[in-house]
Protein backbone atom coordinates (compact mmCIF):
# COMPACT_ATOMS: atom_id res chain seq x y z
CA UNK A 1 0.00 0.00 0.00
CA UNK A 2 1.42 3.77 -0.72
CA UNK A 3 0.31 6.15 1.33
CA UNK A 4 0.96 9.80 0.19
CA UNK A 5 2.05 12.18 3.92
CA UNK A 6 1.90 15.88 2.91
CA UNK A 7 5.35 16.83 3.66
CA UNK A 8 5.44 20.54 5.25
CA UNK A 9 7.63 22.10 2.81
CA UNK A 10 9.51 24.86 4.24
CA UNK A 11 7.55 24.63 7.77
CA UNK A 12 9.14 25.49 10.56
CA UNK A 13 9.60 22.89 13.17
CA UNK A 14 11.55 22.46 16.05
CA UNK A 15 13.51 18.94 15.91
CA UNK A 16 11.87 16.58 18.18
CA UNK A 17 14.91 14.14 19.99
CA UNK A 18 13.20 11.55 22.10
CA UNK A 19 11.04 13.34 23.78
CA UNK A 20 12.82 16.71 24.19
CA UNK A 21 12.23 19.39 21.58
CA UNK A 22 15.76 20.49 20.99
CA UNK A 23 16.27 24.58 20.24
CA UNK A 24 14.87 26.48 17.41
CA UNK A 25 18.21 26.25 15.67
CA UNK A 26 17.84 22.64 14.73
CA UNK A 27 16.58 21.80 11.59
CA UNK A 28 14.09 18.34 10.87
CA UNK A 29 16.34 16.39 8.44
CA UNK A 30 15.23 13.87 6.22
CA UNK A 31 15.82 10.30 7.74
CA UNK A 32 18.53 8.41 5.85
CA UNK A 33 17.10 4.62 4.86
CA UNK A 34 19.52 2.52 7.12
CA UNK A 35 18.09 5.09 10.40
CA UNK A 36 14.57 4.60 9.87
CA UNK A 37 13.96 0.99 9.79
CA UNK A 38 16.16 0.33 12.94
CA UNK A 39 14.07 3.07 14.84
CA UNK A 40 10.55 2.11 13.22
CA UNK A 41 11.87 -1.51 14.94
CA UNK A 42 12.78 0.11 18.49
CA UNK A 43 9.21 2.19 18.26
CA UNK A 44 7.06 -0.98 17.46
CA UNK A 45 8.95 -2.68 20.08
CA UNK A 46 8.30 0.36 22.74
CA UNK A 47 4.83 0.51 21.56
CA UNK A 48 3.81 -2.91 21.64
CA UNK A 49 1.95 -2.26 18.63
CA UNK A 50 1.74 -2.45 14.60
CA UNK A 51 2.60 1.05 14.17
CA UNK A 52 0.09 2.81 11.46
CA UNK A 53 1.07 3.09 8.16
CA UNK A 54 0.89 6.81 7.74
CA UNK A 55 2.88 7.67 10.39
CA UNK A 56 5.70 5.32 9.31
CA UNK A 57 5.60 7.25 5.96
CA UNK A 58 6.06 10.75 8.10
CA UNK A 59 9.05 9.24 10.01
CA UNK A 60 10.23 8.22 6.12
CA UNK A 61 10.65 12.50 5.71
CA UNK A 62 11.13 13.93 9.22
CA UNK A 63 11.11 11.93 12.88
CA UNK A 64 8.50 13.94 14.65
CA UNK A 65 7.64 17.56 14.36
CA UNK A 66 6.56 20.51 16.78
CA UNK A 67 4.64 23.29 14.94
CA UNK A 68 4.83 26.47 15.92
CA UNK A 69 1.31 26.17 17.34
CA UNK A 70 2.62 23.70 19.98
CA UNK A 71 1.00 20.81 17.52
CA UNK A 72 3.40 17.41 18.40
CA UNK A 73 3.63 14.62 16.48
CA UNK A 74 5.90 12.58 18.34
CA UNK A 75 9.18 11.38 16.87
CA UNK A 76 9.99 7.70 16.72
CA UNK A 77 12.08 7.35 20.24
CA UNK A 78 9.63 9.07 22.20
CA UNK A 79 6.26 7.86 21.19
CA UNK A 80 6.42 4.23 23.11
CA UNK A 81 7.05 5.93 26.35
CA UNK A 82 4.29 8.77 25.94
CA UNK A 83 2.08 5.44 25.03
CA UNK A 84 3.59 4.01 28.01
CA UNK A 85 2.79 6.87 30.47
CA UNK A 86 -0.61 7.93 29.60
CA UNK A 87 -1.95 4.18 29.78
CA UNK A 88 -3.07 3.86 26.44
CA UNK A 89 -3.58 0.47 26.30
CA UNK A 90 -5.34 0.05 29.31
CA UNK A 91 -7.38 2.80 28.75
CA UNK A 92 -7.97 3.59 25.03
CA UNK A 93 -7.35 -0.34 23.63
CA UNK A 94 -7.06 -0.12 20.17
CA UNK A 95 -6.04 3.21 19.99
CA UNK A 96 -2.12 5.07 19.63
CA UNK A 97 -1.23 8.05 21.03
CA UNK A 98 1.07 10.08 18.01
CA UNK A 99 1.13 13.85 19.50
CA UNK A 100 -0.16 16.43 21.46
CA UNK A 101 -1.20 19.57 21.72
CA UNK A 102 1.05 21.28 24.25
CA UNK A 103 -1.74 22.16 26.36
CA UNK A 104 -3.11 18.71 27.70
CA UNK A 105 -5.14 17.37 24.56
CA UNK A 106 -3.77 14.15 22.82
CA UNK A 107 -4.24 13.01 19.31
CA UNK A 108 -4.92 9.57 18.91
CA UNK A 109 -5.09 6.95 15.65
CA UNK A 110 -6.68 3.88 15.52
CA UNK A 111 -4.54 0.97 15.22
CA UNK A 112 -7.06 -1.61 13.21
CA UNK A 113 -7.92 1.08 10.05
CA UNK A 114 -4.88 2.05 8.14
CA UNK A 115 -7.21 5.21 7.01
CA UNK A 116 -8.15 6.33 10.37
CA UNK A 117 -9.38 9.32 11.59
CA UNK A 118 -7.53 11.35 13.85
CA UNK A 119 -9.20 12.01 17.33
CA UNK A 120 -8.35 14.37 19.89
CA UNK A 121 -8.99 13.64 23.62
CA UNK A 122 -7.58 15.17 26.79
CA UNK A 123 -4.98 13.07 28.39
CA UNK A 124 -6.74 12.86 31.64
CA UNK A 125 -9.73 10.85 29.96
CA UNK A 126 -8.55 8.87 27.44
CA UNK A 127 -12.09 6.72 27.53
CA UNK A 128 -12.59 6.70 23.35
CA UNK A 129 -16.35 7.50 23.90
CA UNK A 130 -15.14 10.96 24.68
CA UNK A 131 -12.82 11.69 21.71
CA UNK A 132 -13.34 14.15 19.19
CA UNK A 133 -12.52 13.47 15.43
CA UNK A 134 -10.17 16.54 14.29
CA UNK A 135 -9.61 14.69 10.73
CA UNK A 136 -11.04 12.32 8.56
CA UNK A 137 -7.15 10.87 8.42
CA UNK A 138 -3.70 11.23 8.97
CA UNK A 139 -2.76 12.81 5.67
CA UNK A 140 -5.35 15.67 6.32
CA UNK A 141 -4.34 16.07 9.87
CA UNK A 142 -1.06 16.87 9.13
CA UNK A 143 -1.95 18.89 5.84
CA UNK A 144 -4.21 21.14 8.26
CA UNK A 145 -1.48 22.15 10.62
CA UNK A 146 -0.26 24.47 7.61
CA UNK A 147 3.59 25.29 7.03
CA UNK A 148 4.39 27.38 10.20
CA UNK A 149 6.44 30.86 9.61
CA UNK A 150 10.45 30.57 10.71
CA UNK A 151 10.93 30.92 14.13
Amino acid sequence: MTVSVPVLVGAAVAWSEGCRVAGSDSRPTAATPSEVPSDVMRARAGTAVSLPVPLVALWNVRDGLLTESGVAVYSVGCIGERNATYEVAQYAPGFLLIGDDSGGRGFLLRLDDPGSAVFSSDLGDLDPADFDVVAADFASWIESLGPDPVR
